[in-house]
């Protein structure tokens, strides 16, 4: 009959979530402990070059994060690809990842003088899901290290008007992410829908270069249907109802639609809610408190100071302000936007 060595039974028992641990860190697609790791980029990192399989991207309605710049690449794992989708949030691969670097330019009316990287976020895509990790930039901005409790850096900057700025900008941990990136309960990518890629880059439609380099699936009918386009919002002749609906789209709907985590409040900021009521307009908050600032309605035509959207967007009080999470500055050409609209809602 075998008989145990207890030494080895004790030696075996210490080392066991070792190499549980090793094996985990193995995987293709497990979380590496520094940025470079990845080989997203080519080069000094910092420059973001892209490398083979990662593909740069825009959107047209961007979700303010306190006047961050933002660099966005998706990559996609070779011989896989996306799948389209008209309404929700595209369909990813096992093992595609959404990269979205966060920077500050040191004065944002003169980009060539430089940038401070903050953090590049990482939505990695596996047989669970989506998970959603944080890795912070060293003052050197050579490289950037994994962190999974969130973190706070103090930043400054000059905005386009030369004015000094500064804030205490905060990563968000892993929890505060699922926060937002719920649909039905589900962890599920922001900005990865048609109204939001569907734009230009680099001289051509953004979509049509993905199917052409064989990363999208589109429909046959794609050229032959007027696909779902949200109006970039930050260009100056755009209209005024149009931009600030893509811009409560950008922003808001995320949480703001039957599926997400403010289903609850009956307040639906996407841009295909037709309806007044469900809009904000005339609608009462379904919890009156100190969020709602004293107001009666979330949207009073004409009346935009007595309007609780636009007294939560104004707020930078944490308990009152809107979004929760990802600001600490109110948007002033976004408030503005959002105020001209509702002024034109009584024409």
């Amino acid at each position: 009959m075998h008989q145990f060595n207890p030494i080895m039974t004790k030696f075996i028992w210490y080392f066991a979530p070792f190499a549980v641990l090793f094996l985990a860190l193995e995987r293709p697609n497990a979380p590496k402990t520094m940025l470079s790791e990845y080989g997203f980029f080519v080069g000094e990192l910092s420059k973001l070059q892209a490398a083979n399989g990662v593909y740069p991207y825009d959107v047209n309605a961007p979700l303010f994060s306190d006047y961050a710049e933002k660099s966005r690449f998706i990559y996609i794992p070779e011989g896989k690809t996306m799948q389209y989708d008209s309404a929700k949030a595209f369909q990813f691969p096992t093992g595609a990842v959404i990269i979205k670097t966060f920077f500050y330019y040191h004065n944002a009316a003169s980009p060539e003088r430089g940038k401070r990287i903050l953090e590049t976020r990482l939505l990695l895509k596996d047989e669970k899901g989506w998970k959603a990790l944080a890795y912070i930039w060293n003052e050197q901005q050579t490289d950037a290290q994994l962190e999974v409790a969130g973190a706070s850096i103090p930043v400054s900057w000059h905005n386009k008007a030369q004015k000094k700025q500064q804030l205490t900008y905060m990563v968000p941990n892993q929890n505060q992410c699922k926060g937002c990136h719920s649909y039905d309960g589900q962890f599920t990518p922001l900005g990865t829908t048609a109204r939001q890629l569907n734009t230009e880059i680099a001289g051509q439609n953004q979509l049509l270069a993905w199917s052409k380099a064989g990363i999208l699936a589109l429909p046959d009918s794609f050229l032959s249907e007027k696909a779902p386009r949200l109006t970039p919002y930050l260009k100056d002749n755009a209209p005024v109802t149009d931009a600030a609906r893509a811009y409560l789209d950008g922003n808001c709907a995320h949480c703001h639609n039957p599926h997400g985590p403010a289903a609850t409040s009956g307040m639906f900021l996407g841009v295909e809610e037709q309806h007044p009521e469900r809009l904000g307009i005339g609608k009462p908050p379904v919890a009156a408190g100190r969020g709602s600032g004293g107001y009666k309605y979330g949207i009073v035509p004409g009346k935009p100071e007595q309007s609780i959207l636009v007294y939560r967007m104004e707020s930078n009080d944490p308990g009152v302000r809107m979004p929760e999470i990802g600001r600490q500055m109110a948007h002033d050409e976004g408030i503005a936007l959002i105020k001209k609209w509702i002024d034109a809602l009584d024409d």
